[in-house]
């Protein structure tokens, strides 16, 4: 499972479109919030959203931190003429923001619009997936200052193979709620399986109030298993992932995200060392996992260069995409010392995945990037197995042949890893 964070204006988009169905419409909540980034075009956007103009706003970045009140990037009880105004001065300018965490630095692209909600009260809601359970967090004193009221708190486990009917919500709360006790309890019960069937791994409502008798929620946070994209693409819609703030996408990295957002497979890539000269070509998440581990095991950890993957039976073209990105910055230049490089086309042993299919998109990008992997002394290593691996490798070594390339090859009978202490604990590497 890969936690991914997503933005608060789509959290708040699909609590919009799934909790009248998981509350058999007993709770519903307004559709009045736009995102603005660069690129909006804002008379467009007015003239889609007429209540822009007529609404008090509040208007705040969204981009995956918190604590935006005491950051001063939160904008409240706004007209649109201000909210404009305070959105163009911070587009795209740079600022360093203070968390619980740490400070970050990054650039302000993206704002959330809303409307303004007067309250009172402010509650606090949080539940979070576990691998032997769930877990329910709710305080009646919400708001910035969670952390600092956290004894208020009180939690409520539920069990992995439990429901949520299974347990007593509503005797969980504190007594305080008086008469909206059961209120709460019936929106934490439709919330709680709208994340179920979304695969939501983290929702935290922080605050939620009630305007007449009816919960909105105010600021939002959530994170999803991305591996779950390909069955809940129709339930979260147009979701797309952003990178945490302060950490911009390299354009490598952008294309395939972007490749990603088009097939059910997955397709990842992190540059964490773009001079190193390990790159490791990797399927399945746990052994992407596994070979930058043992990479690391090994003493080479400075020289890792990427971490990625790419998993669930991607097409000939996308693996050929993929594995061309991934040359194409491992031949940029030679090492700086005139040591190898080395790229370790590894993984498990793959259930659907067929091997054959996917390593004929990685021999077409090998072919076609020979004469720079000859240039700056590449060295490749492949283990592999499942649906027709002995095919896939014995092209592989019929490849390296053909174009005059060092490689070695290796099945489901050598251990997993084992090929990566042989490249780097040979006698190239001292």
């Amino acid at each position: 499972m890969a936690q991914k964070g997503i933005r608060e204006y789509d959290a708040k988009r699909m609590m919009v479109k799934a909790l009248p169905e998981y509350s058999d419409g007993a709770f519903s909540l307004e559709a009045k919030q736009v995102i603005i980034g660069p690129e909006t075009d804002l008379e467009k956007l007015v003239k889609e959203n007429p209540w822009l103009k007529t609404e008090k706003l509040v208007a705040k970045p969204d981009q995956l931190f918190g604590k935006r009140g005491k950051n001063n990037l939160l904008y409240v009880n706004k007209s649109w003429n201000e909210v404009k105004k305070w959105i163009n001065e911070r587009m795209n300018k740079e600022v360093t923001i203070k968390q619980t965490t740490g400070e970050t630095t990054g650039m302000l692209t993206n704002f959330l619009v809303e409307q303004f909600v007067p309250h009172d009260d402010e509650y606090y809601l949080a539940i979070t997936t576990h691998r032997d359970k769930d877990t329910i967090h709710f305080s009646t004193k919400g708001g910035v200052d969670i952390e600092e009221v956290w004894d208020t708190v009180v939690t409520l486990d539920i069990p992995i193979l439990s429901t949520i009917d299974d347990v007593n919500i509503e005797g969980f709360l504190p007594d305080e709620l008086g008469d909206k006790k059961k209120k709460v309890a019936d929106f934490i019960t439709a919330l709680y399986k709208m994340i179920v069937d979304y695969h939501i791994v983290y929702l935290e409502l922080n605050p939620f109030t009630f305007v007449d008798n009816t919960i909105v929620p105010l600021d939002t946070v959530a994170k999803v298993d991305d591996y779950a994209l390909y069955q809940c693409a129709e339930k979260w819609g147009d979701l797309k992932f952003p990178s945490p703030f302060g950490l911009l996408k390299t354009p490598e990295e952008e294309h395939i995200s972007k490749l990603d957002e088009r097939t059910g497979a997955s397709l990842k890539l992190t540059v964490l060392n773009p001079k190193g000269r390990i790159w490791n070509l990797v399927a399945g998440g746990g052994a992407s996992v596994i070979y930058a581990d043992t990479v690391a095991d090994l003493g080479f950890s400075g020289e890792l260069a990427n971490y990625g993957e790419y998993s669930g039976n991607p097409t000939t073209e996308l693996t050929y995409e993929y594995t061309k990105t991934v040359l194409d910055l491992m031949t940029r230049e030679k090492d700086s010392k005139g040591k190898p490089k080395f790229l370790i086309v590894g993984g498990g042993i793959a259930n659907f995945t067929d091997v054959a299919k996917t390593f004929t998109g990685i021999i077409q990008a090998i072919e076609e990037y020979a004469d720079k992997l000859k240039k700056t002394n590449v060295k490749i290593y492949v283990r592999r197995g499942g649906p027709n691996y002995k095919e896939g490798l014995q092209n592989m070594k019929n490849m390296g042949k053909k174009i005059g390339l060092p490689i070695e090859v290796y099945g489901p009978e050598t251990h997993m890893t084992r090929i990566v202490s042989m490249a780097l604990k040979g006698k190239e590497v001292n």
